[in-house]
């Protein structure tokens, strides 16, 4: 891919793409049914996005994750923190 398209997402998300890219890998190696793994997870985004939730929105989140068991998207964990309520 080319370096306007990632400097696009970097000044539209203003998450650098080390990070998109280490979230996505850490993504794709995770057991989704752990709920420690899933709890690091949600810190990861919550830091990368800048973007701090409670505490109860994170358990919230973790237990909808881990009660699925299974993969879940950045884009799907993201959501879920931007429609807190």
């Amino acid at each position: 891919m080319n370096d306007a398209f990632f400097k696009r997402i970097e000044q539209k998300t203003g998450v650098s793409m080390d990070n998109i890219f280490s979230l996505a890998q850490a993504f794709q190696n995770a057991d989704f049914k752990d709920p420690i793994t899933v709890r690091k997870l949600i810190k990861q985004v919550s830091a990368a996005a800048n973007k701090p939730i409670t505490k109860e929105l994170e358990d919230k989140i973790v237990e909808t994750i881990t009660a699925k068991g299974k993969s879940i998207d950045f884009s799907t964990l993201a959501d879920m923190m931007n429609n807190k309520k």
